[in-house]
C-alpha cells in the first residue's frame, strides 16, 4: 500500500545511496514509496541541460551515464500519475497564492490527492500547503 511520495531531492539522495534515507527505506513496507511525473520532469530537465552543453571525453560519458542511471531509478518505484483530480487540486493550490513554485505545487497536489506523505527536505515551502503531510528522511 502506497504511503509516501518522494520529491526529486529525496530521489536524488536515493540515487546517491544517502545513508539516513536508505535506512528509512530499508524498514519501510515494500512498494510503500512512489514517484510521480514531476520527478521525471525535474530529473530529465537537469540531465538534458547537462547534455546540451558542449561536453567531450569522460564528462560526456558521465553525463550519459547519469541519464541512464536516472531512468533506471524511475523504474524502481511505483508511478503515481498526474490525473484530472491532481490538476483540480493543483489549480486550487495555485489560486491560494501560497508563494510556492509550480512544480512543488504539483508535488503537493499529487500527494494530497493520493493521500500520501511527501518525503522532502523543503519543509519551509511545503509546510505552507494546508493538509499536506511531510517528512524528511534525509536525517
Amino acid at each position: 500500500m502506497l504511503q509516501y511520495l518522494l520529491d526529486t531531492d529525496h530521489l536524488t539522495l536515493f540515487q546517491h545511496k544517502h545513508p539516513p534515507l536508505m535506512q528509512h527505506i530499508a524498514v519501510s513496507v515494500a512498494d510503500s514509496i512512489a514517484i510521480c511525473p514531476i520527478n521525471i520532469e525535474e530529473t530529465m530537465r537537469g540531465r538534458l541541460a547537462v547534455l546540451a552543453r558542449l561536453l567531450v571525453g569522460q564528462a560526456h560519458v558521465r553525463a550519459y551515464g547519469h541519464l541512464v542511471a536516472a531512468e533506471a531509478a524511475f523504474r524502481l518505484f511505483p508511478l503515481i500519475p498526474f490525473d484530472t483530480n491532481c490538476e483540480l487540486c493543483y489549480q486550487h493550490l495555485r489560486a491560494s497564492k501560497l508563494r510556492i513554485g509550480s512544480l512543488d505545487l504539483k508535488f503537493a497536489a499529487i500527494a494530497l490527492t493520493a493521500k500520501l506523505t511527501l518525503l522532502t527536505r523543503n519543509r519551509s515551502d511545503f509546510a505552507r500547503v494546508p493538509g499536506l503531510m511531510i517528512e524528511d528522511w534525509s536525517m
